[in-house]
């Protein structure tokens, strides 16, 4: 097998830069339509460059089927095939790379070009109330809402025919998100945070991906594909639900095993044909029961547990579970059922001042909680027990898994690395790559950063190593003085084990004090 230029998934030719990708980044790895057939092409002129290590990388994965440094940046597998498959998306987004080749790149930059490749159901109303949306794996996810009306759709720069927009409110937003401040809108991201902790919000995470393994040997798959124990689940089917902007390269990793273990099951994707909102805050409960045709109580629907039930007259899939931290249900609904059952959940909750809440506002609730994020928090070179995961590795049983060995061997070592909280009481934003030091020495670097509304702290995450090359427990984290490094200033932080934020649970079993709810009432009124 030896790696193969594909040019008709590097966009558009430059005169004198040759073939450009749609990110500007090479395009490495084994695609997806193909077993065998490696990629290791579009390095943008940057071949001199990126060529050696690129190179090692790829042989590595070839010989093993993984490279050995964490390469997803590079791996064509971040494409969705819809994507890759359109040359009007690939020609619109290189175009917009190369000319933004030298751009200054800001945390929360967003493409105007190639824009609304991938909508779902709810795209239209929550545009109507203000939705400024960011692109994710080319679908439009909920970015946050302008408490100023609706933003004008995307103009494309004038190019391809379109006219460019006099009034260009989505432009002009983005622009003021070019800072490494705090944006002029962290009071209404702060709103949309603090109305989940305090009330009720609605997410739409339509662009999750939604997939079903069945078939004679899905719990043989199930059981060495992840590390939970599903076998208290019962039946031979599961569901999928999978972070939409990974779920190109979990889809061909699964079907890859499959094939590889000669699993005989079946695996369908229905991402398309399904929304999903995420109804979160204390006073969730309150506004799905009248909707919901099921007893939502804590004995009668525990957390992380689902059902399938009537929602306002559809059948949806309800599920407890919770990404910010809070009492709350999932629901998933078939295509034509999302806009009569949103409808139903807003007029339920107008009463407890409900409102719709972005994928801002989840950063800086998950954070706050401690919820991991792919390729941030977590990356392919992180191992579960590194990130303070073991709970969900079933290595009490005997069940064997897909990486068990490794873990075992790791967890009889010791960790040489794990991640930590950090908190900081000065007001100063963060985004990720911060130095963290131990002592006065560099032990690692930020992972992700955002603000904690609730705790009203800058939250950080990060992994840090023993510079003598020893074992990282508990103790050497407690006992060590942390400070972090942000633009040349250096700022003491405190180190937690556990997420600062409801570190025993309780929210998102329903357990909040007992004066919560006339607190928060007397709040609103």
């Amino acid at each position: 097998m030896i790696p193969i230029i594909r040019r008709d998934l590097l966009g558009s030719r430059n005169t004198h830069n040759g073939y450009l990708t749609a990110d500007h980044k090479p395009l490495m790895g084994e695609a997806p339509e193909v077993r065998g057939f490696f990629l290791g092409c579009g390095f943008n002129s940057a071949g001199m460059m990126l060529g050696g290590g690129c190179g090692r990388e790829l042989a590595h994965w070839i010989i093993h089927g993984r490279p050995e440094k964490d390469m997803y940046g590079y791996d064509i597998r971040r494409f969705h095939h819809s994507l890759t498959d359109n040359n009007k998306w690939v020609r619109e987004r290189s175009h917009e790379s190369y000319a933004k080749n030298y751009s200054v790149v800001f945390p929360f930059d967003e493409p105007l070009a190639s824009r609304n490749m991938r909508t779902d159901p709810f795209h239209k109303v929550l545009t109507e109330q203000g939705c400024v949306f960011q692109e994710r794996h080319g679908w439009e996810r909920p970015g946050w809402f302008n408490q100023d009306g609706a933003v004008l759709d995307y103009d494309w720069y004038g190019a391809y025919d379109i006219s460019k927009n006099q009034n260009y409110k989505y432009n002009e937003l983005l622009g003021k998100e070019y800072t490494f401040d705090y944006p002029p809108h962290h009071h209404v991201i702060k709103n949309e945070c603090l109305t989940c902790r305090h009330g009720v919000s609605v997410f739409n995470m339509s662009y999750f991906g939604k997939f079903y393994l069945t078939g004679p040997d899905a719990k043989k798959a199930a059981d060495w594909l992840f590390t939970a124990d599903v076998n208290k689940i019962p039946g031979d089917a599961y569901y999928l639900a999978i972070g939409g902007g990974v779920a190109e390269h979990n889809w061909n990793h699964i079907k890859t095993v499959l094939q590889d273990k000669g699993f005989n099951c079946l695996l369908t994707d229905y991402s398309e044909d399904m929304g999903m909102i995420s109804i979160q805050g204390p006073k969730s409960r309150e506004v799905l029961q009248e909707i919901l045709d099921t007893d939502l109580s804590n004995e009668a629907f525990p957390f992380s547990t689902h059902k399938v039930c009537n929602a306002a007259g559809h059948k949806v899939r309800a599920m407890r579970l919770s990404f910010v931290g809070e009492l709350g249900w999932e629901l998933h609904i078939p295509k034509d059922s999302c806009l009569p059952v949103y409808q139903a959940v807003m007029a339920a909750g107008a009463k407890h001042r409900i409102i719709n809440a972005g994928y801002r506002a989840i950063d800086s609730l998950s954070i706050e909680k401690g919820y991991r994020h792919w390729h941030a928090d977590l990356r392919p070179d992180d191992t579960p027990l590194e990130a303070g995961l073991a709970f969900t590795c079933k290595l009490k049983s005997t069940i064997p898994f897909l990486g068990r060995a490794s873990l075992e061997k790791q967890k009889a070592e010791g960790l040489r690395r794990r991640i930590v909280c950090f908190t900081i009481d000065e007001k100063v934003p963060m985004f990720g790559l911060e130095a963290i030091f131990r002592n006065g020495v560099p032990v690692g670097h930020l992972r992700r950063s955002d603000y904690g509304f609730f705790i009203d702290k800058q939250i950080g995450y990060g992994y840090i190593r023993n510079p003598d090359g020893g074992v990282v427990n508990a103790d050497f984290v407690k006992s060590g003085k942390f400070t972090l490094e942000r633009m040349g200033v250096v700022y003491e932080a405190k180190p937690h084990l556990k997420s600062p934020f409801d570190p025993s649970n309780n929210r998102v079993k329903g357990i909040y004090p007992d004066n919560y709810h006339n607190v928060y009432k007397a709040n609103t009124q």
